[in-house]
């Protein structure tokens, strides 16, 4: 078997004009571009082999947010992009999209350099739980995997409601519990 696990990531958190150019691009250079390349460059050789790729996207791709836009977009890019190979590819290759949520790692200090976003009370699931939850999800062929309950429920949730509200929650959770 030939199977790729694209998990490089990284997001901003602040509104976009508070970080630099370069850095904001570099999210989707890697959330994105570097995610896009590797699956096409081993994809000739993960058909062959009749194997899989499975890539790490977010709950935050079900929608859009605030203080984080240029992450969140990225994700939905990767939820997108995974779904959409995985139909073009059915009966050959398995793709999945993993969609966590709050998964306790150094994503949140490199997101929020010296302050602690509300989000970051929200208690997330382990690393090593959401990967063997991922990785049993991607051995069955889903092509969706959202880890948790709550997760789930956002997923579910966030593209039915109106986008004030959805808005306004996400732009909550991302802030500072202090002053920003």
């Amino acid at each position: 078997m030939f199977e790729l696990v694209n998990n490089a990531g990284y997001g901003l958190t602040g509104p976009v004009v508070a970080h630099s150019r370069a850095d904001e691009v570099g999210i989707v250079d890697l959330n994105v571009r570097a995610l896009t390349d590797l699956t096409l460059r081993f994809l000739p050789e993960i058909v062959a082999a009749k194997g899989g790729v499975l890539n790490v996207a977010s709950v935050a791709a079900f929608q859009p947010g605030p203080f984080n836009a240029i992450y969140y977009a990225s994700k939905s890019y990767v939820l997108s992009f995974s779904e959409a190979i995985a139909y073009e590819l059915q009966g050959r290759v398995r793709v999945t999209a993993l969609c966590p949520g709050p998964v306790p790692t150094n994503f949140q200090r490199r997101a929020n350099p010296g302050k602690e976003p509300r989000r970051s009370q929200l208690r997330g699931m382990s690393a090593e739980k959401c990967a063997a939850i991922g990785w049993r999800g991607f051995e069955a062929g889903k092509r969706v995997v959202i880890p948790g309950f709550m997760n789930k429920v956002i997923a579910f949730l966030s593209p039915r409601m109106p986008r004030r509200p959805v808005l306004a929650v996400s732009a909550y959770l991302a802030v500072s519990r202090r002053a920003t």
